[in-house]
């Protein structure tokens, strides 16, 4: 599987930013896709994510009710809709897929994208 993300960039404290992610080389429907991000200095922790079609969505504590996950899975993408965005959400963001949820929760899934960029200046 190949993740290819997208939609990073540089935005003022209380912008929004959507971010995308592909995946390609296997039928996903059924794998967990999700997101994680890395701040510098900080360990990687996970974002949001959901399971295969129609499982519960689920958001680290620091960004739920500002971001909403969503996937498509006619075109395997995932996306990352960020609003109210402050300087602490300042990291690289990864995409990530794996069969399990739980692998995806942890921040040890089978697959991760290369990242993209999110700068938020104050």
């Amino acid at each position: 599987v190949q993740l290819v993300e997208s939609g990073g960039g540089l935005v003022q404290a209380g912008g929004s930013l959507t971010l995308s992610c592909v995946a390609s080389g296997r039928i996903i429907n059924n794998y967990a896709m999700g997101w994680h991000r890395q701040a510098p200095g900080k360990e990687r922790e996970f974002v949001a994510g959901s399971g295969w079609i129609g499982a519960d969505t689920y958001y680290g504590n620091s960004v739920r009710g500002r971001f909403t996950f969503s996937r498509d899975n006619a075109t395997n993408t995932v996306y990352l809709k960020m609003n109210n965005l402050n300087p602490e959400d300042t990291a690289v963001y990864y995409c990530a897929v794996d069969e399990r949820i739980r692998q995806l929760y942890i921040g040890a899934p089978e697959f991760w994208g290369q990242g993209t960029q999110v700068s938020v200046s104050s």
